[in-house]
């Protein structure tokens, strides 16, 4: 999935129900307890209340009466206070309850007009104190998930012996249960800051199990999509917080979202079809809506609802009551004090039209695919799903009648129930690694040669159909970005300027040292050697001080020493830093330049030419500046409002600039002080970058389009005029991605300032233009990125690109590499030879009166390592062994006996009784009656 592509369920936009809309007369209870405090049914919402202690429900219906009112009810289910409660996936008549009175009881409902049954329909004694949860089976009638207050247990509701299993104890409070989706697999969080995933019918200990939570307040486990699992819960801060898990490695978690500081308990919702969560926090009036993806980002926020009072409860309703007509894709119902609030999620679409298919895939069905003991016996029929569609959608049926049998308790068991119907499809449970037995091994797996080779296409002919089906891939998909070690940190950085203007890159580094600007009065800059890394005193820093606030500043790329600083007085001032780095605060410039009437944007050195500057301004132009005379050599205009970004093409001919009055330009200083070519640019207003790329032959421009989401925009640097050949749609974030480009490997490494993600695409000259590569993600958003040279790249480890990572104290080395196996080869396919661009190719002076130079190459090959293109030829490996390994060759005589004895096996044992030989029978006085 491309990380710029829109969401379907972006705009999804939280409708609250009118006041007339909202069920009344509630009196909801708030008790400590594991539960949501309400939950639905397609026909029935039924909720805690605070009469009776809590041992009394409160029964209403998802849809109003016939005089448009919802009628409230009070049922008392329990001696004591109801922690959980759970509707049927199958029946919107039968209700799960649990509570501190030790049992659990299974009520089948009426309407709530109706008048309610006198007793449950079966009582559960789980005979280990107060039961805090109860769950019912996503695929199997009659099968419960019951949680006391240290131990998941499963009943079979038509047994009235024992549980089915009990799974391993937790060493302190369990405080969720839920299963996956398709019914596999059994996840729970606990207060010893444990999650744990049980496949129960192979061990009673757990599958996976790591201490991943960061504190032991109030967690919510659930099952997502796939192998994901999400958590709710607090970290170290009491912050809250929502993360989302791969269930085979919960070691650590692979996306989160912080949601503030607050005591309440979140309470997650997840819908499986869309991909959405709702997050409530209780006694708060804020309902979170956040889009969950298996790749980046993970977790997406939708949208931030404010409620009219605070949650006690939320629930969803089924997808089978949504009305598809107006394209509602989720109702939330809040449980408040006194009413319960209907929350629809619509997403803007022409309601009335046609069924909008892709908003409403195939949803599981009410009929379950086969009993407790079906499913105990290692069976994994899912249940058959339904289509939303209202031509299609079957009628509900009512729920099947069946006597009430006499309210019995026993010490471990229950009444009998009626068994449920079986569905008809199936799918394979997740394969975890303790559970799953090895797969085994034998001739059938393979298909082929009895010698166990299969015949395979070339290299060459599996890249042209795979480019041919999906299209073409990058060799750098795969990239990985790396810190270095914390040896080579520079850490304890404080008084850093973090408001820096859009247009600078926040701070900028090259192979020696790095420049930082200080928020300290006086536009303060601090040097620091790379050759120095470790923790900084606290004592003060000798600096470079600029007297004014600095708007950008960038590195001589010809001169180590060398650093230009735009100020805020319009005047760009160049400063020499002594080999060694400073040993006293520097106030004196070696230069300054003075010629722009406001204050400047940005500065840009000549790629190829020595001293040769080139500054944009609030004045509206572009000038360039000889630093060898001081003096300003070029005045460029056309500009109609502020310029957001330059880059010199890489010839070192062409300048192009971004604007904020939507176009780009393509200027040729020496030619003309107006632009050689315009053409449309981001619409947005918000900021823009430009870098050249592919040799230059194309312009990348990154900037925000009408709705201020982040764009990336493609140009022909041949014809600006005809708009953009290709961009990428982005993210919502007000930072502006700041564009990094290796032409060595037409790799653009972006980022914004602020951020947590580095984005990494290959940029081709056909479509698609973009290829996606995997990005990056620091533990904590970083104010910038700036990169070395291509010399500092260890080649013995594949990297293409070093750079430097700024946070708010620390600066961290940072490595992209590209995995490869045959390391000990030189990689010449990745390293081509790179230009010498920290050497100039000829004088300011030079290019002024018309020359133009060239870099000279250089190969990064050490001369030990041998290209990889030369490396010698493996023999070929078999990729299946002979079959005599998977099975021991036989005579034909064994395997007569074996067959023979399978054929005896099946027909089973001839002296076996027949079933009617152990009937007991009639006695013959019984006759006479």
């Amino acid at each position: 999935m491309n990380r710029f592509k829109t969401s379907k369920f972006k705009n999804t936009t939280p409708k609250i129900a009118k006041k007339d809309g909202w069920i009344g007369n509630v009196r909801a209870g708030s008790f400590p307890c594991q539960g949501n405090h309400i939950k639905a049914s397609s026909k029935l919402v039924a909720f805690n209340t605070e009469q009776a202690g809590g041992g009394m429900l409160g029964l209403s219906s998802v849809k109003p009466g016939s005089d448009g009112k919802w009628t409230v009810t009070q049922i008392p289910c329990h001696a004591d206070v109801v922690t959980d409660l759970d509707f049927s996936p199958f029946d919107d008549s039968l209700l799960a309850t649990c509570s501190a009175d030790e049992t659990v009881k299974l009520w089948r409902l009426c309407d709530p007009e109706q008048e309610q049954p006198g007793g449950a329909e079966l009582t559960l004694s789980p005979g280990q104190g107060r039961v805090e949860l109860v769950l019912f089976h996503p695929t199997s009638s009659d099968l419960l998930a019951v949680g006391t207050t240290k131990s998941p247990q499963l009943w079979d509701t038509s047994r009235q012996d024992s549980p089915l299993a009990a799974l391993e104890q937790h060493s302190d409070q369990l405080q969720s249960l839920s299963w996956k989706h398709d019914g596999s697999l059994l996840a729970s969080s606990c207060k010893d800051k444990m999650l744990r995933v049980f496949d129960p019918r192979a061990q009673l200990t757990p599958v996976q199990s790591a201490k991943s939570l960061q504190s032991n307040k109030d967690s919510r486990i659930l099952w997502a999509k796939d192998d994901h699992l999400l958590t709710t819960g607090f970290d170290t801060m009491r912050t809250r917080e929502v993360r989302l898990w791969d269930s085979r490695k919960l070691s650590s978690s692979v996306g989160s979202v912080l949601l503030g500081t607050s005591s309440g308990t979140l309470i997650p919702l997840f819908d499986a079809d869309t991909g959405l969560l709702i997050v409530s926090g209780m006694g708060e009036a804020v309902v979170d809506c956040f889009e969950v993806t298996a790749s980046e980002p993970f977790l997406s926020q939708v949208s931030h609802c404010l409620t009219d009072a605070s949650t006690r409860g939320v629930a969803l309703v089924p997808k089978l009551a949504l009305d598809i007509v107006s394209c509602e894709v989720m109702r939330v119902l809040q449980l408040t004090d006194s009413c319960i609030v209907p929350i629809s999620y619509h997403v803007p679409r022409k309601s009335g039209q046609d069924f909008h298919a892709d908003l409403y895939p195939d949803t599981v069905g009410t009929t379950p695919a086969m009993s407790a003991e079906e499913w105990w016996q290692g069976g994994n029929k899912q249940v058959e799903k339904v289509s939303l569609n209202p031509n299609k959608q079957p009628k509900l049926k009512a729920p099947p009648s069946s006597k009430t049998p006499a309210k019995k308790e026993l010490p471990s068991g229950g009444s009998k129930e009626e068994p449920a119907r079986c569905g008809s499809t199936s799918s394979s449970p997740l394969t975890t690694p303790s559970s799953s037995a090895a797969p085994s091994r034998s001739p059938s797996s393979t298909s082929g040669l009895s010698s166990g080779f299969v015949p395979s296409p070339s290299p060459s002919q599996s890249t042209k159909a795979i480019h041919s089906l999906l299209g073409p891939s990058s060799k750098f998909r795969h990239i990985q970005g790396v810190v270095m070690h914390r040896d080579t940190h520079i850490t304890n950085l404080r008084g850093l300027n973090l408001t820096t203007p859009g247009e600078c890159d926040g701070f900028c580094a090259n192979r020696d040292r790095v420049a930082v600007p200080l928020a300290i009065s006086g536009g303060q800059i601090a040097v620091f050697e790379l050759s120095q890394p470790g923790k900084l005193v606290d004592t003060s820093l000798n600096t470079i001080q600029n007297s004014v606030n600095v708007a950008d500043f960038c590195w001589d790329p010809f001169n180590t020493h060398r650093l230009a600083v735009a100020g805020d007085d319009a005047k760009i001032r160049v400063w020499r830093v002594p080999e060694g780095g400073l040993t006293e605060t520097l106030t004196e410039p070696e230069v300054v330049l003075r010629g722009h009437t406001e204050k400047i944007y940005s500065i840009k050195f000549h790629p190829l030419a020595s001293d040769l500057l080139a500054s944009s301004s609030y004045d509206l132009t572009v000038r360039l500046w000889d630093l060898e005379k001081g003096e300003q050599v070029k005045l460029l205009t056309g500009h109609q409002d502020q310029v957001f970004g330059m880059a010199w093409s890489p010839d070192g001919k062409l300048l192009a600039t971004v604007c904020k009055d939507g176009k780009v330009r393509i200027y040729d200083p020496r030619k003309s002080a107006e632009p050689l070519q315009e053409g449309p640019g981001p619409e947005g207003h918000r900021g823009a970058r430009v870098v050249w790329v592919c040799d230059g032959k194309y312009l990348l421009v990154s900037g925000f389009d009408s709705r201020s989401e982040r764009e990336l925009s493609l140009y022909s640097a041949e014809s600006l005029s005809s708009g953009a050949v290709a961009t990428a749609p982005g993210d919502a974030s007000p930072s502006t991605l700041i564009p990094f480009y290796d032409p060595d490997t037409s790799v653009v490494i972006l980022t914004g300032k602020g951020d947590t993600r580095v984005y990494i695409f290959e940029i081709i000259q056909e479509a698609p233009y973009f290829l996606e590569c995997s990005s990056f993600n620091s533990p904590e958003p970083h104010k910038g990125l700036a990169f070395l040279p291509k010399t500092e790249c260890n080649v013995q480890e594949v990297e293409i690109a070093k750079g430097l990572m700024l946070s708010k104290t620390t600066i961290e080395p940072l490595a992209f590499r590209v995995p490869r196996v045959k390391k000990e080869f030189f990689q010449d396919d990745v390293y081509p030879d790179t230009a010498v661009w920290w050497e100039p190719a000829l004088t300011a002076s030079a290019w002024l009166s018309g020359s133009n130079g060239q870099h000279s190459k250089v190969s990064l090959r050490p001369k030990d390592m041998t290209p990889v293109s030369e490396a010698p030829k493996e023999a070929p490996v078999r990729k299946y062994l002979p079959s005599s390994f998977y099975l021991e060759e036989k005579t034909d005589e064994q395997k007569k006996e074996e067959l023979l004895s399978a054929m005896v096996a099946k027909l089973g044992n001839m002296d076996d009784p027949l079933p009617q030989d152990s009937f007991e029978g009639v006695d013959e006085d019984e006759w006479d009656d």
